[in-house]
């Protein structure tokens, strides 16, 4: 399970399995790989076929195709707002959603084209992958596969439409928005595995139904699960601001200097 967290997740994430790779733990052959936001791009990238030492590398460059943003107070008061008013789940996401279609926001097509730059691929892998993103106007919860009609490329950018920061993503006349306005990290969709490792750049969550605990817990008591998130090293090299792309480097070294420690946790747990 890849959650959701910015570029600078995205970074970190790459950086932590890469460092675990190093470690002997190898995670590219895991049965599902759901991917939630940033997430769902590294869940493409390590589908991809790429050495993870090669989309590390990427992480150290020039952040070149990125569209710089940032998520301040205001969005945060306006993103709790908009949750925590009366309605339920369903209710509140749609809310979100409509909030997201109303925003003022750089153009959807340069927003998929600085995502088409992320990814190695514009193929979806044969292993199993699912994106998890939000019918903007309904407030659906809505996984994306290879057997639906969204190409990777939309699947990946609906996933990573923070709302009212980026513009819903339209597939098939829908439009869509972040997976992470359900769950940072949905990982009660990894129903069938007997172990789920959650990579999890971010871990808040508003209503317990999104928290990675109560989510884990809902696949039952036979399910060994281990949560990893930014240690304080790799929080400081985040910092403030995860869809900064000057952070990208500093977290990609942090996430993988991090994966020294937690390596052996990870190998109990996946071995």
């Amino acid at each position: 399970m890849l959650g959701g967290g910015g570029v600078t997740g995205i970074a970190w994430m790459t950086g932590l399995l890469t460092g675990l790779a190093q470690a002997g733990v190898d995670l590219t052959k895991a049965d599902l790989v759901v991917g939630t936001s940033a997430g769902s791009v590294v869940g493409a990238q390590l589908r991809s076929g790429v050495p993870v030492e090669a989309l590390y590398e990427k992480q150290l460059e020039d952040p070149t195709g990125e569209i710089p943003a940032r998520m301040g107070l205001g969005f945060y008061l306006r993103f709790i707002g908009l949750s925590m008013l009366p309605g339920n789940e369903s209710n509140v996401r749609a809310r979100v959603g409509r909030a997201s279609l109303r925003a003022k926001t750089v153009p959807e097509s340069e927003r998929i084209d600085a995502i088409r730059t992320r990814l190695p691929t514009l193929d979806w892998p044969e292993g199993r992958l699912l994106v998890t993103t939000v019918d903007a106007e309904t407030g659906e919860a809505v996984v994306l596969d290879r057997d639906g009609d969204a190409t990777l490329l939309e699947a990946v950018a609906a996933s990573c439409a923070v709302p009212i920061v980026w513009p819903p993503i339209t597939i098939k006349g829908r439009r869509y928005v972040d997976g992470g306005v359900r769950s940072i990290t949905n990982a009660d969709l990894a129903t069938g595995c007997e172990r789920v490792l959650v990579l999890a750049p971010a871990t808040y969550a508003l209503r317990r139904s999104g928290r990675i605990s109560s989510q884990l817990a809902s696949l039952g008591p036979a399910v060994r699960s281990l949560v990893v998130s930014p240690d304080a090293e790799s929080r400081r090299a985040i910092g403030n601001n995860v869809l900064d792309p000057a952070r990208r480097p500093a977290s990609a070294r942090a996430g993988r200097a991090q994966a020294a420690g937690e390596a052996r946790a990870v190998a109990d747990l996946w071995n």
